[in-house]
């Protein structure tokens, strides 16, 4: 099963991979985001990182990251859960 693919300037990403990274079911994935429940941040490489893309997914007080290169090959994953603590909102950023 491909995980990530890229379609007319957007991506492509597998329930299962997002599943994965937030600790919840892949068959819940498309109804939380319908939601609004899970939501997400993309953000393009620019100069040293060019061709590079990083995806960030939130739920709940989790955050998911993963950076993937140009073929779609991921290259670097993170989950942060804060537990019962509020995702903190300095976390729904881009980094500049």
């Amino acid at each position: 099963m491909v995980e990530i693919e890229f379609h007319n300037g957007t991506v492509e990403i597998s329930a299962d991979l997002i599943a994965e990274g937030l600790s919840i079911a892949p068959k819940d994935v498309p109804a939380l985001m319908r939601a609004g429940e899970i939501t997400s941040l993309h953000e393009k490489g620019l100069d040293l990182d060019f061709g590079r893309t990083r995806i960030t997914f939130f739920h709940r007080a989790k955050r998911f990251r993963i950076t993937i290169d140009a073929e779609g090959h991921v290259i670097h994953r993170t989950t942060i859960d804060f537990g019962d603590q509020p995702l903190p909102s300095t976390l729904r950023r881009p980094i500049r």
